[in-house]
């Protein structure tokens, strides 16, 4: 097969690193042992849901950097590293617009202030910040421990029904 032919997920799974490319990298060589478990990489039902409740925290926790906080704390929580990387990507470039307003919104609403008829006068990030940063920090925290939490118990919950609906079919 030539290199046009080849379907783009073999393309995809030959440019991602080996097991031992990442263990002898340099900055990972002080915790490959425990990001390389194998146990980190498999699809077992804790696990996934771990790593989905581990990355849908740290997708509204963090701006930036996300992925890697996710793999740090699914070697220490015995999360799935693949299920934690995806979650991350809830709060992406594309929609952290999105999610910053409706944590503001949120957050305000908890608080129970009134929301922002008009954007703050002056430039200053400690005026924009007085305007919109507890009601957001609070949103965020709200989403990311509520997400965490629904994620986990979603699936949880999807794994028990499609063991269930495969012991049915086989009876």
């Amino acid at each position: 097969m030539t290199q046009q032919t080849r379907h783009w997920t073999d393309r995809f799974r030959q440019s991602l690193p080996t097991r031992d490319a990442l263990s002898a990298h340099p900055w990972l060589r002080p915790v490959a042992n425990r990001l390389l478990d194998p146990k980190l990489w498999r699809l077992q039902h804790e696990a996934v849901a771990r790593g989905v409740a581990v990355g849908t925290f740290w997708a509204f926790v963090i701006p930036f950097g996300q992925i890697v906080a996710a793999a740090a704390h699914c070697t220490w929580w015995r999360g799935n590293i693949p299920a934690a990387a995806a979650m991350t990507m809830v709060t992406n470039p594309l929609t952290i617009g999105f999610w910053l307003w409706l944590a503001y919104q949120f957050g305000s609403l908890v608080l129970g202030e009134p929301l922002a008829t008009a954007a703050p006068t002056g430039f200053a990030a400690s005026s924009w910040l007085a305007e919109f940063g507890w009601p957001t920090v609070l949103g965020m925290g709200l989403f990311a421990v509520g997400g965490a939490t629904l994620g986990y118990l979603t699936v949880k919950l999807v794994w028990r029904l499609r063991v269930f609906v495969k012991r049915r079919a086989r009876r």
